[in-house]
């Protein structure tokens, strides 16, 4: 079968997209916790670059010495940025120094303000698709902040009381706006200086961080006592990357088990997934991958945090493998392993032109419903990243409805199939492996996104309630 043919068979294995918003506006509730912050966007050129590197009388060898990824000055905000420009990566450095912060406001300022946070970003993402009732956690909820949230009634928090009311409508005047900067950058893009240039393989962003609530994983206590006590069908998780062991993270993260291990509890029926992102401190990624991924049904992880996890897992090699070539094949076999140490129920990646999940036999969701939810997912992300938002996604026809899938993704899947040696699952993207269950899904590729930020969060969330069939909850 030739790739144009196999184009056609997932084009119309795509066809069935547009019926399944009928499914998703049948969920009754999600919740998404912990992090919603603003997100100043800017998109920066190669040679923007070059000026703010000359700026601080950088050379091009100061921009290669990096020994943490974290940042402690303005210069290694330049630092990670010429990282994950020259790599074509997305990585999320955190700061906790102030005056890092107001260089950033001073020196890079911003294009638009956005929602931020994963918690924030999915939040909106499935109001835009239908769900009936999403509660967002927001542990700082200023005008600024609720001007991000879209003006859906059915998308909730809690303000100063605790009482419940669309999120748009809040106003914690005494809270502090948490503002993160997300540097997106273009294929294509030549970076130079000191005679030496780079040219950028993949379009993506750099984030540089300054939250001192996210770092601090403030909860809301009113959010957590009224998640307990409704019938939710999914509960998403994120926000543990931005802790630091250097400043009680560890600790922290425990006191999030507690509230995680009710929700288990309580919320009978419900899915938990928790969406791993850039985790710089060590210490904390091997405290989420051995505490928080035991409590939950699902985790996302795209081609960079599936190296992360395989690092803290004793996988080493493999790590090295799958960065030095992070292919379909390379990346599948990192799921195998995380698979096999953490007993994770079900693990995506979403990884550039194909997404990917494993997950045990008999999960609750069916490869037939996981396939659907995944080209949703797929769809969904491609509208973004062409017109930049999916604020009327459920309402509105989509972009990338009728696009075919991408060059990338059929190669990455034909390699996959083949390792797998499952010929039929190259039309189907399904397949038994060993003792699991694996969907495979070509994606619709943009070139010259308008964003990328958010994608993987949306990309995951969307998944799944695009997976959803009704069923009783206890």
């Amino acid at each position: 079968m030739t790739d144009e043919e196999l184009k056609q068979v997932w084009l119309n294995n795509y066809r069935v997209v547009p019926s399944i918003f009928n499914d998703v506006k049948k969920v009754e509730a999600v919740s998404t916790a912990f992090n919603t912050n603003i997100d100043a966007v800017l998109k920066v050129s190669g040679s923007k670059i070059a000026e703010l590197a000359k700026k601080l009388n950088l050379s091009w060898d100061d921009l290669h010495k990096i020994k943490k990824t974290k940042i402690g000055k303005p210069e290694d905000v330049i630092k990670g940025l010429v990282k994950c420009f020259e790599k074509g990566i997305a990585e999320e450095w955190i700061t906790e120094d102030i005056d890092v912060y107001n260089w950033m406001t001073k020196e890079i300022g911003y294009d638009r303000l956005q929602m931020g946070g994963q918690a924030g970003i999915v939040a909106n993402a499935m109001a835009a698709c239908g769900v009936k009732k999403v509660y967002v956690h927001t542990n700082s909820l200023p005008k600024k902040q609720a001007n991000q949230f879209l003006k859906f009634e059915n998308l909730c928090s809690f303000d100063e009381n605790g009482e419940e009311k669309p999120a748009f409508q809040i106003n914690r005047s005494k809270d502090v706006p948490l503002i993160h900067w997300i540097l997106e950058f273009d294929k294509g893009d030549v970076f130079e200086l000191d005679g030496n240039k780079a040219e950028c393989p993949k379009s993506n962003r750099f984030i540089a961080t300054y939250d001192p609530l996210n770092l601090s994983l403030t909860i809301d206590e009113a959010f957590v006592k009224d998640i307990e006590n409704q019938k939710l069908n999914y509960v998403i998780l994120s926000g543990f990357h931005a802790l630091t062991k250097s400043s009680g993270g560890l600790k922290l993260l425990d006191k999030a088990l507690s509230v995680i291990d009710a929700w288990r509890q309580k919320c009978l029926g419900c899915i938990i997934h928790l969406e791993l992102a850039s985790t710089q401190d060590v210490a904390i990624r091997k405290a989420i991958v051995n505490k928080i991924v035991p409590l939950v049904d699902s985790i996302g992880v795209n081609e960079r945090e599936t190296i992360d996890v395989l690092q803290v897992i004793g996988e080493e090699e493999l790590a090295k493998k799958c960065e030095e070539n992070p292919n379909s094949v390379n990346l599948f076999e990192a799921l195998l392993k995380i698979k096999e140490k953490t007993k994770c129920p079900r693990i995506q990646l979403h990884m550039f032109g194909l997404y990917i999940t494993l997950q045990n036999k008999f999960f609750k969701i069916n490869p037939e419903n996981n396939r659907k939810g995944m080209m949703l997912a797929a769809s969904v992300a491609a509208h973004k990243a062409k017109i930049g938002n999916i604020d009327n996604c459920g309402s509105e026809p989509l972009w990338s409805l009728s696009r075919e899938v991408g060059d990338v993704g059929i190669a990455e899947m034909r390699a996959l199939v083949k390792y797998m040696k499952r010929p039929n699952m190259l039309k189907t993207g399904m397949a038994d492996y060993a003792e699991y269950e694996v969907i495979a899904v070509p994606t619709i590729l943009v070139d010259n996104p308008v964003t990328l930020v958010g994608m993987g969060d949306t990309i995951s969330s969307i998944s799944l309630i695009g997976s959803y069939k009704e069923r009783k909850l206890n």
